[in-house]
């Protein structure tokens, strides 16, 4: 069984897996290049503890589409080594890191420069699941004709939500930090 270093080590670079999108890579984009990094000396911090980080995504999901570009911006800015695992390719790696019984993206894995793994950040920050949750709960019961049709829509807006909304690509740089602050002491 591989461990999630050799699975960091296997991975893509952010950067690539980015370029090499296929759906929401334009989304993706537009977080990543608007996404402004707070001058808080987070990324310095960062780079004195010789992290690296592994995402476990698909260019599908909308959660990953927002947050990866975030991170991605942090781990630049901490010059910071970030690499991708598809989570469908191997399920092995999802399914030890499990949230509430389901395999949610992204995930991501916070390392130390021996490789050994020091905790995990992800799905999505409070503020977005609570989005996420509101969202959901105003859809109509799945037997119900027009759900199809409602949950696309609700998912079109919140993606729409996800690419635009400043405030929230901050909540997710912030929970981040905070855990990973919390990872370190």
């Amino acid at each position: 069984m591989k461990t999630e270093q050799q699975y960091f080590e296997e991975g893509k670079s952010i950067q690539t897996y980015m370029d090499e999108m296929g759906m929401l890579k334009e989304e993706s984009f537009a977080v990543y290049e608007h996404f402004q990094l707070p001058a808080d000396g987070f990324a310095e911090q960062l780079k004195q503890n010789e992290l690296h980080f592994l995402t476990i995504t698909e260019d599908w999901c909308g959660d990953a589409m927002m947050i990866n570009p975030v991170i991605r911006k942090l781990a630049e800015a901490a010059d910071t080594e970030m690499r991708v695992a598809l989570r469908d390719a191997d399920t092995d790696l999802i399914d030890r890191h499990l949230t509430n019984g389901g395999r949610a993206i992204p995930m991501i894995l916070v390392f130390n420069n021996q490789g050994h793994l020091l905790g995990k950040w992800g799905p999505r920050a409070p503020k977005a699941q609570q989005i996420v949750d509101e969202v959901r709960s105003a859809l109509p019961p799945k037997d119900d004709p027009t759900f199809a049709e409602k949950q696309k829509e609700a998912f079109g807006s919140l993606r729409k939500r996800y690419t635009e909304d400043q405030v929230l690509w901050e909540e997710v740089y912030n929970h981040f930090k905070e855990t990973v602050l919390t990872i370190l002491k």
